[in-house]
Formats: C-alpha cells, structure tokens, sequence
C-alpha cells in the first residue's frame, strides 16, 4: 500500500508538492497567534507594562493572523481538490485499461456482478487516495510540533512532556487494532457492493419482477442486504470511531493533566497567564498530531483492503505498479482524440482453431473459417455455440488447445482479434444510455450510416426525429429487440473488421427481415463471417455449416450434405422449419 501511496503522491509531483505547501502554512500559522495571545494576556494581567494601544495592536494581529490562515486555507483547498480527482482518475482509468486491453480474459477477474465493480471504483479508489492525501496533514501537523514543543518546553519542561504521551498512546492502540479494522472494512465494502449490485438488478428487471408479481419478495430481499449492510458498516465504524474516541479521550486527559500542573505553576508566579493562553492555544493544534497520526493508522488498513480489491480487477501479470503508472490526466482541458487503430498487414487469409476445450463445454472442437467464407455454428440449446465464439476471441479462457491467424498461433486471442481484424455482435445488446450514433462509433470513425444500412436499420432511423442523436435509454430499452440487434449488428460492421463474428444476431427479427439483413452483409459487408445461428436465412447461405452437440463436433459440412449424414443436423433443421412456419402464420 505504501509504494501506491508513494506513486500516487509523485505522479502529478508538481501539483502534489504546490497542494501540500499551500497546505503547510494552515497547520504553522497558529504557532504566530499562540504568541500574538501570549502578549495580549500578558499585558492585560500585568506580568508586563503594556498600553492600551500596544494591545489593541496585539489584538489586530491575532487577528490578521487568523484572517491570512483562513485565505491560505481558501487557496489549498481550491488547488488540492485537482489533485485528489486526478490521483481517483488515474487509478479508475487503470483499472479501465487493464479490463479493456490487458491480456487475458477479462471476465475471469471481474466480480460477479456490476455493483460491486462500481463499488470498488467509487469507494476503494476514495479510500487509496484518501490514505495518500492523510499525509499532507501528518507532515502539518509534525511540522507544528516540532517548533510548538521546543517554545512550550522553554516555559515549561515538565508540562509538555505531558502533552507528548498521547502520541504513544495512539501509536500503540493503532497498531493493536490495525487487522480488526482491516478485517470489518473488507466485510463492510462486500456487502456494500451487494447492495448496489441488487438495486442495479432491480432496476433492469422491473418487468420481470411485476410479470412475476415479486414486488414485495423483491424489496425484502433488498432490505435483507441493507440489514446486512447496516450492521457491516455499523461494526466497521464502530472501530474507527473507537480508536477517534480513544485518541481524543487520551488527548483530553493530557490537557486536564496540564492544567493541574500548570496551576501551582501560576501561584508561584513561574507560569504566566500569557503562558497559560500559548499552552491552550498550542494544545489544540498539537493534539491534531497524535489524531492524525490514529487517522493514518486506521486508514492504512482500509486503503490496503481497496488496493488488493482494486488489484483484483487487473490481469495476472500486472501488479500494484500497473494500477498506478502514467501521468496523462485531463481535468482543465480536453483529453487529444483518440488515436486510429494502425491498419494490420496480415489480412485475414485462413483463422483456424483446433482442440478447443472451455470449462467443461466444449470437448476438443475444432474449425476452420477461410477469407470469402460464410460459416455457421448450429446446435441445441446448451450445445456450447456461445462458449465457442466466446472463447475464440478470447473472452474466455482456454483449458486446451490452439487458435491460429493466417497459420501463426495466437498468444493471445483477446488482444490480437479487434477490430479491424474481427468485430463481434454478442447474443445480448450491449448498449449504453447515450446517443445512437454513440452507441454505434465509441469515439472511432467510420461511416454510421452504411453500417445501418447493411443492419436494415435505415427506416428506424427515418423514423426517428432526432436521428443519430436518439438517446436509446438504459441498455437499449427505448428500442425494441429487433432494433436492439441490429443496431449491435451495426456497431460491429461499422468498424470494416477482416472477420465478422455474429452470435445469434436474428432471434428477434422477423423472417424477411433476417433474410434481407444476410443477403446484404453478404452482399456489401465483410468477406468472411463467422455466425452462431440455427435459422433457415443463415443455414441456407452458409458455405459450411459446423453442428455442435453437447460440446462436440457433430457433423461439418454444408447443410445439403449434413441433412444427409448428421442425424442433429436433420432434428435442428425439422423443428426450424415448424417453428418458421408457425411465426409465419402468427400461431
């Protein structure tokens, strides 16, 4: 945790450095106003000839004093909020990276669910950053003691040594209770994640909870996770608010200790009231330090459980370094556009897999898809088909087996199989809250308009007032599922890919729709095109055709020659035809 917070800290260092001076000052100041008040009391209770005047001036510069520290606070803190949202920026646009590029699969080192990735990315990058940004006030606040302790001892030796013990307190208790803050933050932050995860859940299911008539389970389950929540985060509060109190209850002690020594004191004439009003005005500011010092130890632990939670998120090979490197965060100004991908010289010739095994799914299957080819991947429900493009492009991870580009094995399917070598429409719409034209470039060019025209989306479209702009709703849901699809379709052809994989792209669209959507991209899209289907459009146009059944190769060949030899082959295909037939007739 300390190298994160040490890059953290350095990675924007003239920023860090600037915040962190501006903020010194708001901890070094008092030193001058415990002085200042010193004079003023001094000179009211006449241990020293003062005027009337000369005190009033005295007043004026306490005064000035406090009026300077509260416009240097005005400024730090204006200046230290840049770097506190960047050093967040940085650790959340790692963590992006490595999900999106990194190698690997990144499905195996997600959560289980989207709540608890917006969890970690909201509340552990808070805590890292919150851990690193604790050193500014431990660096004020020794810098106070460390020249507030040498004026208090030259008054009075024996009173300040009092004041020194709550440090040591606070240090011992801190290390003592260090692994239960640990262990209840961990606890706390889990079933935080629960709670959003659900509610998030809730939400993109509110059709199927009223179909079902589950509202009331439904909001008893989310009560359940927030009980759990509660009594989580009760614990893990109860913890630092315990180790707060105790610190502040040992503070305490300490000035109710100086003020019984410091009253003989006052009797005997050693110790003054100016002397009483520097020790007063000093205690305040010198406790900060045995309070920052709990409040860095307590964080510690919480910032270690966010940084494994965050490094969680990040592919095997990288580490804590990985989750903290690069400098380039725009927070004034716009980020430069994003770079064109290079264009790739090994055009797709041959893309072969051989002894695929996934999980359990697929059992030594093979396939071999060449440049100009229409290719078909068919089976039953549960035959493996989306295990198989799956794990192709390298969304998930191989148990055995080898996948090649143009005869070359590929270390890695998932970084080497984008776009424009492959483009991939999933079997569920993965679209986001924002505009059509959005959803469909992603920030790349390319032409939005010949992409729904191969999808057979060029009359939506008319059909809609604000065009490309038409905000399409949350995961899509202000366009029907045959919309839905096609404008995935869209996005993927868009992008002019060598290999175009498609998985179960027209199971919501009517049947000339899907036959017209085929002939076009095979027509006018990408030469080679790799397509998960078990529909008559897509069967009867293919060049070979690869039936899966219970994860093995059934049969391969084109569909006249299967309908021969492949007795699957031959029961897809009657039970496609009834089911055609009935959606024809409305039955």
């Amino acid at each position: 945790m300390t190298r994160v917070a040490t890059r953290l800290a350095t990675f924007d260092l003239r920023r860090y450095v600037i915040g962190a001076l501006l903020w010194l000052p708001v901890h070094v100041i008092p030193l001058a106003g415990g002085l200042v008040l010193r004079e003023v009391f001094d000179g009211i209770s006449g241990h020293r000839p003062a005027a009337l005047e000369a005190t009033l001036w005295w007043c004026a510069a306490f005064v000035g004093v406090e009026v300077v520290r509260g416009v240097v606070i005005i400024v730090a803190w204006t200046y230290g909020v840049y770097w506190w949202n960047a050093a967040a920026t940085l650790l959340r646009g790692n963590v992006l990276r490595s999900v999106l590029t990194a190698r690997g699969p990144a499905a195996a080192r997600l959560p289980h669910s989207s709540g608890d990735s917006v969890a970690r990315m909201r509340d552990d990058v808070a805590d890292a950053v919150d851990f690193t940004d604790e050193s500014v006030s431990l660096a004020g606040t020794t810098l106070f003691a460390l020249a507030a302790v040498p004026i208090m001892a030259a008054v009075d030796p024996v009173v300040t040594f009092v004041l020194v013990l709550p440090m040591i307190a606070v240090g011992v208790l801190s290390r003592t209770m260090r692994r239960t803050i640990a262990r209840l933050h961990r606890r706390a932050r889990v079933l935080g994640a629960a709670v959003t995860a659900y509610v998030g859940e809730v939400f993109g299911g509110v059709l199927a909870i009223k179909t079902a008539g589950a509202e009331d389970a439904a909001l008893e389950r989310l009560r359940e996770h927030n009980r759990r929540r509660r009594d989580a985060a009760v614990r893990d509060r109860m913890a630092t608010d315990l180790l707060d109190a105790a610190t502040t209850t040992t503070v305490e002690l300490s000035i109710g200790l100086v003020l019984l020594l410091a009253a003989p004191a006052m009797r005997g004439g050693e110790f003054t009231v100016g002397d009483l009003a520097l020790f007063t005005s000093y205690i305040g500011w010198l406790t900060a330090l045995p309070r920052s010092i709990g409040t860095l130890l307590y964080r510690l632990p919480q910032a270690a459980v966010a940084t494994e939670r965050l490094s969680g998120m990040m592919a095997p090979h990288e580490d804590a370094d990985d989750l903290v490197k690069g400098t380039e965060v725009w927070l004034r100004r716009d980020p430069p556009p994003a770079a064109t991908p290079p264009p790739h010289a090994d055009r797709l010739r041959v893309f072969e897999a051989r002894g695929l095994s996934v999980r359990g799914v697929l059992h030594d299957v093979g396939l071999r898809v060449e440049r100009g080819s229409f290719t078909v991947v068919t089976g039953a429900v549960g035959s493996g088909k989306t295990t198989l493009v799956r794990a192709l492009l390298g969304l998930l991870p191989l148990d055995a087996g080898t996948i090649s580009w143009n005869g070359v094995p590929i270390e890695d399917p998932g970084t080497f199989l984008v776009p424009g070598r492959t483009a991939y429409a999933g079997q569920v719409p993965r679209l986001f809250s924002t505009g059509l034209g959005e959803n469909l470039m992603l920030g790349r060019p390319g032409d939005a308009r010949r992409a729904l025209e191969l999808a057979v989306f060029e009359q939506d479209l008319a059909e809609m007032p604000a065009g490309l702009d038409t905000l399409v709703g949350p995961r899509g849901m202000r366009l029907s599922g045959g919309q839905a699809q096609r404008v995935s379709a869209a996005r993927a052809l868009v992008r002019e890919p060598d290999l175009l994989v498609v998985d179960d792209l027209s199971s919501a669209l009517d049947v000339e729709t899907e036959r017209l959507l085929w002939q076009r991209i095979a027509g006018n899209g990408p030469e080679t095109v790799l397509v998960v289907s078990h529909r008559q459009a897509a069967l009867e146009r293919a060049d070979q055709v690869i039936v899966l059944d219970r994860g093995r190769v059934a049969g391969r060949g084109r569909l006249t020659e299967l309908l021969e030899t492949c007795p699957e082959m031959r029961r897809l295909w009657h039970a496609e035809l009834i089911a055609e037939a009935e959606e024809r007739t409305g039955d």
